[in-house]
């Protein structure tokens, strides 16, 4: 074989392999590394060997689930997302800490997570908590270490969403986004890092947002909150380096069924949304917590859950900013006039967007 050919073989080959890789990205629902793990990585439900030591140096092999025996606690788990993850973490064999401010809704979840997963009454805590009440924070880890004796993955998955326009928003606004979606997180996170600091393992996993990568109109507010998250666990990540079993995960979803548009801040804080909108093009809640398991069990940094269109710009963001301001500007025109028009600011607009990209 000539060096000649030997280059065209292998010119040929990397062109296939992009190729390949554009196919996928067009079809991806999440980010190429974590379509990959879980294709080829470790499973939530699979079983995990261990080998253990005997006193004669002989090698014992077991057997066991990759998050089973965990203790997991999750905010905001009275809906949505959190909601969600808490059903398939259920079926797990896991034990669950369920937080959110609504007890009633917390207890109907706790309910439904027995009724449809493995596991009883003693391995489920309600445990109410407001993120903005930071005096409680430590007292809340208490209750749930003296429960069960360890915390293994915390999921920040609390907070809300804004939508109105930064000229007419008062900035209680502003400061209440961030008490939440912020100064809320890392206060829980300053209560349970040391313990698993103590232990030398755990994984704090934070559901940040796609808009933590890039921005939008209409969530100013809710996009700096998301911005700051990601500035701060990537920071913190580099502080635990002598902590290799402390896995650090950022979770950056796009636009998933929930009550997010619902119960979004407006322009003043005691002002509800009026438009809600369709939100059936946004992806399925279900779909997005599988993926969020899947991050948890291959300890990914950071991963981009979404469908097309919204994951491609994700990436335009990261590797052709300009572009994406690009896009950003057009996109966000519409939106403000849906907005300003009574219209919900999002789903017919991209409602019609998803079905021209498909």
């Amino acid at each position: 074989m000539t060096w000649e050919l030997l280059l065209w073989l292998l010119a040929l080959g990397a062109l296939l392999a992009l190729l390949v890789q554009l196919v996928r990205l067009v079809r991806a629902d999440g980010d190429l590394t974590l379509l990959w793990a879980e294709w080829q990585g470790r499973r939530p439900e699979a079983k995990r060997q261990k080998v253990r030591r005997s006193e004669r140096n002989c090698s014992t092999k077991t057997h066991e689930w990759e998050l089973t025996d965990m203790v997991v606690w999750v905010t905001g788990a009275s809906s949505g997302i959190g909601e969600e993850l808490a059903y398939q973490l259920s079926k797990l064999g896991v034990s669950l800490v369920l937080s959110a401010r609504r007890v009633d809704e917390l207890e109907r979840v706790k309910r439904r997570c027995l009724e449809n997963g493995n596991l009883k009454g003693k391995d489920i805590l309600v445990l109410p908590l407001d993120l903005t009440n930071r005096s409680t924070h430590e007292a809340a880890t208490k209750m749930a270490l003296e429960e069960f004796g360890k915390i293994d993955i915390l999921i920040n998955n609390g907070g809300r969403s804004q939508r109105s326009l930064f000229v007419d928003t008062s900035l209680d606004v502003y400061k209440e986004i961030m008490e939440l979606n912020y100064l809320g997180t890392v206060s829980l996170t300053k209560c349970v890092l040391p313990h698993m600091i103590e232990r030398k393992q755990g994984k704090i996993v934070t559901v940040n947002s796609i808009m933590g990568i890039g921005s939008a109109p209409l969530a100013t507010g809710y996009s700096a909150s998301k911005h700051a998250l990601q500035g701060f666990f990537n920071g913190l990540r580099t502080e635990l380096t002598d902590y290799p079993g402390i896995v650090i995960s950022n979770i950056c979803p796009g636009p998933v069924q929930s009550n997010i548009v619902k119960n979004a801040f407006t322009e003043d804080i005691t002002k509800r949304m009026d438009v809600i909108g369709d939100q059936s093009y946004k992806m399925a809640t279900s779909r997005c917590a599988r993926l969020i398991l899947v991050t948890m069990a291959n300890d990914l940094k950071e991963v981009w859950i979404s469908d097309q269109p919204y994951l491609l710009i994700a990436y335009l963001w990261q590797y052709m900013p300009t572009w994406a301001w690009w896009l950003a500007g057009k996109v966000g025109k519409r939106r403000i006039e849906n907005f300003k028009s009574g219209l919900d600011a999002d789903s017919s607009y991209m409602i019609a967007l998803k079905k021209k990209y498909k």
